[in-house]
Parts: C-alpha cells; sequence; structure tokens
C-alpha cells in the first residue's frame, strides 16, 4: 500500500491561489485506506473550498488513480465541468496520470510518504523502498533496504544499544530482527554469506517495466 498523509490545508489553497471553479479527484484505493482520498475527505475537502470561497464544479474518485485508463475516464467528467484546476487527492503517481489528461494546473492534497504495510486501522509501517534488487529470500523476509536506517546489507553497523537502532532509537535493529527470525526459521547459515552491495545504477530512474513484450 503506498502511504500518504494530507498537506496542510494552508499549503494546499497556496497552490490553488486565485483558481476559482476547483474539480476533485479521489481514490478508493491506498488513498482512502489512508483517510487521504476517500469519499469523506472529498466531502470534507469540498466543504472546506465552498467556505472559502471556492467552488466545487464536480468530483469524482477513481479505483487506483495510477491506472491510466480508468483516470482518464474520471478526468473527462471533471474536465467537462471546466475546472480551473484540479485536486487530486491520490499518491504522487496518481497526481501525474491525473495531470496528463486535462489541460489545467492539478495539485495535490497528500503528501506521499512510503509503501508500507497497515499494522492496524489508521496505524502503517514501511515495507518496501521499491529497489528493484530483493533480497528478503536471504534475509527471513525482513527488508534490511527499508528496515535499517543506513540499509546496509551484510550485517549490523555495531551501534545498536539494548536492540535499538543508534539512528531512531524508537525503531528495533533490523539486523537483530533479521537474525533472530533466521534462528527461528534454521536458516541461520544464511547470514554467512556474503550479499552484493546494492547497485543502484541497475535501478536509475526513471524505470519502464513493459510485460507484454515488443509490439
Amino acid at each position: 500500500m503506498i502511504i500518504t498523509q494530507k498537506k496542510p490545508i494552508e499549503e494546499l489553497m497556496a497552490m490553488i491561489g486565485d483558481a476559482a471553479n476547483i474539480a476533485i479527484l479521489g481514490c478508493n484505493s491506498c488513498a482512502t485506506a489512508c483517510a487521504t482520498g476517500g469519499e469523506k475527505e472529498i466531502k470534507e475537502l469540498s466543504a472546506y473550498l465552498e467556505a472559502h470561497g471556492k467552488k466545487v464544479v464536480a468530483t469524482a474518485i477513481g479505483d487506483y488513480c495510477c491506472m491510466n485508463m480508468s483516470t482518464k475516464s474520471c478526468m473527462k467528467k471533471l474536465a467537462a465541468a471546466n475546472p480551473d484546476a484540479v485536486v487530486c487527492m491520490s499518491c504522487g503517481d496518481g497526481v501525474q496520470v491525473a495531470a496528463k489528461h486535462i489541460n489545467v494546473p492539478v495539485y495535490p492534497s497528500n503528501n506521499t510518504m512510503f509503501l508500507g504495510e497497515a499494522l492496524r486501522l489508521g496505524v502503517f509501517e514501511e515495507a518496501c523502498h521499491l529497489c528493484g534488487n530483493c533480497v528478503l529470500g536471504k534475509t527471513g523476509g525482513i527488508c534490511p533496504i527499508s528496515r535499517c536506517a543506513k540499509s546496509l546489507v551484510n550485517g549490523p553497523c555495531g551501534g545498536q544499544k539494548n536492540g535499538k537502532c543508534e539512528v531512531n532509537p524508537e525503531n528495533d535493529c533490523a539486523w537483530i530482527m533479521i537474525y533472530n527470525r533466521l534462528e527461528a526459521l534454521g536458516q541461520l547459515d544464511k547470514l554467512a554469506q556474503t550479499r552484493d552491495d546494492k547497485g543502484y545504477a541497475d535501478v536509475s530512474y526513471p524505470r519502464t517495466i513493459n510485460i507484454r513484450g515488443k509490439k
């Protein structure tokens, strides 16, 4: 799940500026789960904008704002209302998809934080850096890139104290977690395996993946 947080409303209003007629696009997937872009949040933002002199001319919610074709359909509906600007209540990818399909500014209402997991309702934890070279099979299913503050791939730094990270003492040391997990799995021998340093040149941005092959 892509985790988002609402931008301060003052920041959003500054982006909107003098635009008078506003359309709003929400996302029925990750942003809804994060309470940053579902039906409830669309209604709340609409009411706020109307109360501050803006006119909300249209709203829509896509199943996944990151999906090009379905978002294109939503944007046709919004474009028909002739807005001066669109507020997109999704992750940054959804904002970019929406912006492709309308010739007015599209502004993000959210900050895109990380790819994470829902620990419980309203509590999210970063889980994956989307680095393109997964080592989870060697680390007991615990990602050292996202869970270790230094993204170390061959063991701990030595700075942990009482099992906690020296960078952020609120976090458990990722490599102690990995050790304990591998021990429980009977796979401690994997700790002796040397892992190559992360070669980020292989996943330099921007990336494109085509599973359909050349056409």
